[in-house]
């Protein structure tokens, strides 16, 4: 699976934006320690922005920033053959290349580059908030490779948007058992409650959760 995959099968802005809300918000409760989650969301990233992240510790991510202009997505596969490391620190041909003006701030925005100033960028997708699709540059992939940009593995819970998956995830990377009912709760946004929190952490507490469920905006009982 390629960008060219992903861009078919990622469902609109809504719908994504609500998908990574829930990710980041079950990741917030399975993971007290914020260093170890794989995903978060920040509702006030920058003025007027929002912005979904995905981090394995690793190497690889994926920024997706919401904004009233649409929204930009960026991956960084450390391993691919498309890494800038590999291929004269610049960004593989046509991965950004067609970049709409009203994204290329966001490609050239410090927090997605080292500290040389080089694009962690091996997948790139936007949309506008007009657009009826999704959008991807024209890259010659190289040849030989399953997953030559990094998408099919930096999107899978982006393309897979079962509850079953994301169960199969967290079971597997947190090495504990994941109740699948609750999944399916926070994948519905059903306002955060002890007892739902509970399900999934018994240890966790909606007061522990304060500051989480503000910066993600998810719903919760009052």
């Amino acid at each position: 699976m390629t960008v060219y995959d992903v861009a078919r099968r990622l469902p609109a802005i809504a719908d994504l934006r609500d998908l990574c809300r829930s990710l980041a918000m079950l990741d917030a409760i399975l993971s007290p320690d914020w260093e170890s989650r794989y995903y978060s969301f920040d509702g006030a990233w920058a003025e007027g922005q929002e912005m979904a992240s995905m981090r394995n510790g690793s190497g690889d991510e994926y920024s997706i920033v919401f904004s009233v202009a649409g929204v930009y997505i960026r991956g960084f596969g450390h391993e691919s053959p498309m890494s800038p490391y590999g291929h004269d620190r610049q960004p593989w041909p046509g991965v950004i290349d067609d970049v709409p003006d009203v994204f290329m701030p966001l490609v050239e925005e410090p927090a997605f580059t080292d500290e040389d100033g080089v694009l962690a960028v091996t997948a790139c997708l936007w949309r506008k908030a007009t657009d009826d699709q999704w959008h991807h540059g024209t890259i010659d992939f190289p040849p030989d490779h399953a997953d030559p940009d990094g998408a099919n593995y930096l999107f899978q819970l982006l393309v897979d948007r079962s509850p079953e998956a994301f169960q199969r995830f967290a079971e597997d990377y947190y090495e504990i058992s994941v109740d699948l009912e609750a999944v399916r709760d926070v994948y519905a946004l059903r306002p955060l409650d002890q007892e739902l929190v509970s399900s999934l952490n018994g240890e966790a507490t909606l007061v522990d959760l304060a500051r989480d469920i503000s910066e993600i905006g998810y719903p919760h009982a009052s």
